[in-house]
């Protein structure tokens, strides 16, 4: 990220808070729709049980969302970006292995649990109407919403933000307003923050232990939180959260008076949280809910956005079309991530219909994603040179905490955490067997230098007995390299494949700056041979469109002017007419050989990295070139050939 838009996400500012509170705090912040409800569920409200659950989401809120995610993970930015893969960038020089797959899986839990987020947060507004019209099908308007919600992705966040961010600040003056009102009449409610209460319910109060699943709902958007953070910058998250916090504490608090003054009784199918509001005021509570509760699906998908571009950029995910329509380059856009989304949660709303089965069911995964963070939050703070005795002690709370958690979410395994768990694994697996391939490749594709090359250039141009291919012969290439380096297979293909001659070599990288705007072109040179054999670094910003076409264009006529290359074509009867020389782009893309013998598991990753990069984003649609001048040529990927095989010449055939 350039300095200049870190400056300016990391600057406090009003209109940064309100931006903020429209992207960031949906989803945690439209929690008590639904999380003192799953705490009562369907049993008689209990005085112990509920000042023992409030006191638990009291110090939910202030250990695991403000010190570990408010404090502590905002410290852990990779370059203004948030989220398991930005803080996998920071450590993964360390000389361990289990930081990959401690992201990995924190990134399967993350989109597993994202499938579920916006359907249980629209439906338990929506459910609201209940209330006034019992008969109203809720199932066909929260379809309707989702649907207008991923169709509004592609204006950008920052547009999200500023028409959600009013909207939001007036959700949580609304709510904190509701709860502060109960607090009033009843301010004894305040003792109920004792953590005695909390231990009480949990180790005296049967089944005690089991509400843990239900209070761990209140903080089930720390997650997105954090990977949201490159949308709005690390000081207007923490001034707005102070906000937040007061907000949500006072709303459980006025829930948690409403359940005493209704001890003993049956929900019922009432929502302890529209109970708060006055009969005559209650279609606007719900219209209000419900809109509050679109925003909340917002902040988790803008985290999946931020979370897939981190994993594309750290070489862990397939090449897929990202978009940036904002001025800032972590406000993503990513449309295969949008619709993928969009028919997992229609399908989650299909399957369970109603929000009370998604409560029963969610929260399984995400606690073994939070669980994955504290791994690499620790190794991260421990590559800063901290003290082991401040380490230690910060990771057994957090660990304890978080494993009492997960263990009492376990139980919505049979509940319906299945399907999230089976979504995350088959997710996990699809980036483990990535990583494996893209490892296995590496290995033998390696970097060379052109300039070692260099006497082969010079013989095969003068080989006329190669048929000449073009004459400007341009390589695209994808890997950040500021040498004269190249993929080995690239010259395979000049050399050894398909001999191709041509008058002059082109060895073209495309990068991606930090800065967004339309000025920021610009390309650098290296000449191998002069006239001859060039490396070209052309540099983009974020938000240009890669016409490399029209850009390598520009470059050619500049290095003509300055005498570096001929510009005309080398054919005498076009050369007597001015014609200009021809060009033409390949891309080199090894295949699997299938003389390769291998273990199951390395063939199985290598099939499925064939086939996801067969249906990732084309490289030369990236690059903006016309399809006209391509080519795409497969070179034999070799990672392991039998060597036992012996072969016995037999006697002339007659």
């Amino acid at each position: 990220m350039s300095a200049q838009v870190k400056s300016r996400l990391d600057r406090l500012s009003m209109a940064g808070v309100l931006i903020t509170l429209g992207i960031i705090f949906g989803d945690i912040g439209t929690s008590p729709l639904y999380v003192m409800k799953a705490i009562v569920g369907e049993g008689p409200i209990k005085r112990e049980w509920i000042e023992g659950s409030l006191s638990c989401i009291f110090w939910t809120l202030i250990i695991v969302t403000s010190f570990k995610y408010i404090y502590l993970a905002l410290q852990a930015d990779h370059h203004g970006e948030g989220g398991i893969f930005s803080l996998y960038a920071l450590v993964k020089k360390q000389p361990y292995k289990w930081p990959l797959i401690a992201a990995l899986v924190g990134c399967a839990a993350l989109l597993a649990d994202g499938f579920i987020t916006p359907p249980i947060s629209i439906s338990a507004a929506i459910e609201g109407l209940n209330i006034v019209a019992p008969n109203l099908p809720t199932i066909p308007i929260v379809l309707t919403i989702l649907i207008l919600l991923f169709l509004f992705q592609q204006v950008g966040t920052s547009l999200v933000g500023r028409t959600f961010g009013p909207i939001m600040l007036l959700w949580f003056s609304v709510i904190g307003g509701l709860g502060l009102v109960k607090v009033l009449h009843y301010p004894q409610i305040l003792l109920a923050l004792n953590p005695y209460h909390a231990f009480n319910l949990l180790f005296h109060h049967p089944g005690g232990f089991w509400v843990l699943g239900a209070v761990f709902l209140c903080t089930t958007g720390a997650e997105a939180l954090y990977a949201d953070l490159g949308h709005c910058g690390k000081r207007n998250i923490q001034a707005s959260w102070v906000f937040v916090l007061c907000c949500l504490l006072l709303n459980y608090m006025g829930q948690s008076v409403w359940c005493l003054q209704h001890e003993g009784e049956l929900l019922q199918g009432a929502n302890p949280f529209y109970s708060l509001i006055a009969g005559r005021f209650l279609p606007y509570g719900i219209l209000l809910s419900t809109v509050a509760a679109i925003i909340a699906s917002q902040a988790l998908i803008s985290g999946c956005f931020t979370l897939i571009s981190e994993a594309i950029k750290q070489r862990l995910w397939i090449n897929l079309k990202v978009v940036y329509p904002a001025e800032s380059k972590g406000q993503v856009y990513i449309p295969t991530v949008n619709w993928i989304l969009l028919l997992g949660c229609i399908l989650i709303i299909i399957l369970f219909e109603k929000s009370a089965n998604m409560e029963a069911a969610y929260g399984l995964t995400i606690t073994i994603d939070m669980l994955m963070t504290t791994c690499l939050l620790l190794l991260f703070f421990r590559t800063r040179q901290s003290p082991l005795f401040l380490i230690i002690p910060l990771g057994i709370l957090l660990f304890s905490i978080e494993i009492v958690f997960l263990l009492s979410n376990l139980k919505k395994f049979f509940y319906g955490g299945w399907l999230t768990f089976f979504l995350a694994s088959i997710i996990f697996s699809i980036l483990y067997f990535l990583h494996r391939a893209r490892s296995m490749r590496d290995r033998f594709n390696h970097m060379v230098d052109l300039n070692d090359y260099i006497p082969m250039f010079e013989s095969i141009m003068q080989d006329e007995s190669i048929p000449k291919t073009a004459t400007n012969l341009v390589f695209m290439s994808r890997k950040s390299n500021l040498t004269s380096n190249v993929d080995s297979n690239v010259l395979y293909s000049v050399f050894q494949q398909n001999p191709k001659r041509a008058d002059v070599y082109w060895f073209i990288h495309v990068d991606t700056l930090d800065y967004p705007h339309e000025h920021e072109k610009s390309y650098r040179v290296k000449t191998i041979i002069p006239k001859k054999v060039f490396y070209v670094r052309l540099e983009f910003g974020f938000k240009v469109k890669h016409k490399v076409n029209r850009l390598f264009q520009k470059v050619v006529e500049q290095m003509v002017e300055r005498g570096e290359v001929d510009g005309l074509s080398r054919y005498p009867s076009m050369r007597a007419h001015n014609i200009k020389a021809d060009f033409k782009f390949i891309f080199v893309k090894p295949k699997l050989s299938e003389d390769n013998e291998m273990k199951n598991l390395n063939l199985l990753s290598l099939k499925v990295y064939e086939t996801l990069t067969g249906i990732s984003y084309p490289p030369y649609r990236e690059f903006g070139l016309d399809t006209v001048n391509i080519e795409v040529e497969l070179t034999p990927l070799h990672i392991h050939l039998s060597d036992d095989l012996v072969v016995h010449r037999k006697e002339e055939l007659e």
